[in-house]
């Protein structure tokens, strides 16, 4: 089973995500964060296999959480998922160590 955690600000978003996840046998969110700080804690807190990161967040924004959920040594892997075409949005989350 892998294990899900949504990072997006955006309730919709992350609503669609969970329903699509769900709807796989060999997944299940384990929960949803509404920006980077959130989503920075329950990883600590529920080292969900993936995390599923919306860049553009308020407060701390996904690039950054990417950076302390990876410097944390955990096992987690970081998506970035975005609708902005920038490819230096790209390049910020994989010099984040997304994955």
């Amino acid at each position: 089973m892998t294990t899900v955690l949504i990072a997006d600000d955006q309730p919709l978003q992350r609503f669609g995500s969970r329903m699509l996840l769900e709807s796989q046998d060999d997944m299940t969110v384990v929960g949803e964060a509404a920006n980077g700080s959130e989503a920075v804690r329950m990883a600590a807190q529920l080292h969900p296999d993936v995390v599923l990161m919306d860049i553009r967040m308020p407060g701390l924004d996904g690039i950054e959480a990417t950076r302390r959920i990876t410097a944390a040594g955990d096992r987690t892997r970081i998506l970035i998922v975005t609708t902005f075409d920038l490819d230096e949005y790209a390049y910020a989350g994989l010099r984040a160590a997304a994955s």
